[in-house]
């Protein structure tokens, strides 16, 4: 698709507003007629729903830097500012994390150019628009990054640009234009119809016509006699006139329907429970909740994960990642599942398949020194050992 809109401008002159021109700028025509991008997408309550969510939830997490060998936290490193205070002075870590990562599900990929002091530390993290970068891979897929700045064009090695990117480079939005704009067809077509053909509340029938002017007082009064805090009262026709109530039609309730099925639809796209879009029709109390879980689970966990990468690919060297590594802590999001968690723990320690500092390791806590025994602590007590019959003098 991009190749035929270069060639068509090759050939002749293409108005930035054609069709031809829409996919290099990456918008590309649906099926509806709708050109989904990222600012109309963003339109869509279910996709900004989708988005805000992702986006607000990776950066609000905590973000710390641990030593392999006893997982305490390495505040010394000049990684660890970057990542959990402020990655510059006039940006938040957690605000630079929800504007890449809105970026990736957006365009498909969120960039933050390396700082670095005069011995190569690390000292900021800039974002970088996302259309201002370019990134090409060698033969073995190393990447290159040419960014368009204020001063020119300019080349970075792989460690010096922060790159998070969406499943597979593209952006859901992409991947889900069709779905979007569906939604999109269907929310002009609602608009359209309250807004030119909004089918009336009922019918008054008579049995012989009626002028103009008496149609116009018997709208009047009825409407004054019945509307607001008047509505339900108790309806007297004259001259034989009828009232028929009109009800939802088989087509307006498929027509409801469809537009449920478009918010599952893009909660399919993100990979985000429908009951987290607010999508309730097939929620309950317990699958709530359980939805909740798979949040974690199923959409967050690979954002954290390319974001654990890509802090730790930028932000420490080679032999650093042998003895650190970058951590979300997302205790928070598991704290309805608490017992939960503390029944299992005590009984993997019951059945001696865990050591205290292994519980305390899940937890996010430091090792104990005497952690590491695999005792159970239900029976084990403080009390000297029985002696035995060999030690116990004659009398």
């Amino acid at each position: 698709m991009l190749q035929k809109a270069l060639s068509a401008f090759q050939k002749k002159t293409v108005g930035v507003s054609t069709p031809a021109a829409f996919p290099i700028f990456g918008i590309v025509p649906t099926i509806t007629g709708k050109a989904v991008s990222a600012s109309s997408a963003m339109r869509v309550p279910a996709v900004a729903c989708a988005v805000s969510l992702i986006a607000e939830t990776v950066g609000s997490l905590p973000v710390k830097l641990y030593e392999q060998e006893d997982r305490a936290a390495v505040k010394g490193h000049s990684a660890y500012k970057l990542i959990h205070d402020e990655a510059n002075p006039w940006t938040s870590a957690q605000s630079l994390r929800e504007q890449l990562t809105t970026d990736a599900l957006l365009h498909g990929q969120g960039y933050a150019l390396v700082v670095r002091n005069g011995v190569g530390d690390p000292v900021e993290l800039h974002r970088l628009a996302p259309e201002t970068v370019q990134f090409e891979t060698d033969g073995l897929g190393e990447p290159t990054y040419l960014v368009q700045l204020s001063d020119g064009r300019r080349s970075y090695a792989f460690q010096d640009i922060l790159h998070v990117q969406a499943f597979g480079g593209a952006s859901p939005i992409t991947l889900g234009r069709e779905a979007i704009g569906l939604a999109l067809a269907f929310e002009e077509h609602i608009s359209k119809l309250f807004a030119n053909g909004a089918s009336p509340g009922g019918i008054i029938t008579a049995p012989k016509t009626v002028q103009e002017e008496a149609k116009a007082k018997l709208k009047a009064s009825w409407l004054d006699g019945h509307s607001g805090p008047k509505a339900g009262g108790v309806a007297l026709l004259d001259e034989g006139m009828q009232y028929q109530q009109i009800t939802m039609t088989l087509t307006d309730a498929q027509f409801a329907e469809n537009r449920l099925e478009q918010i599952r639809e893009i909660a399919r796209i993100f990979r985000v429970p429908p009951t987290m879009l607010f999508e309730l029709t097939r929620g309950t109390w317990s699958n709530t909740e359980e939805m909740a879980r798979q949040f974690l689970q199923v959409t967050l966990k690979p954002w954290l994960t390319e974001w654990a990468w890509a802090y730790a690919r930028c932000l420490l060297t080679a032999d650093e990642r042998r003895d650190l590594y970058v951590e979300f802590v997302t205790d928070d999001l598991t704290t309805t599942d608490t017992a939960a968690r503390a029944a299992a723990y005590g009984q993997y320690r019951s059945m001696g398949v865990m050591t205290a500092n292994e519980v305390r390791s899940g937890l996010n806590l430091t090792p104990r020194g005497d952690g590491d025994t695999l005792q159970n602590p239900y029976t084990t007590t403080g009390a000297a050992p029985a002696p035995s019959p060999k030690e116990i003098p004659n009398e």
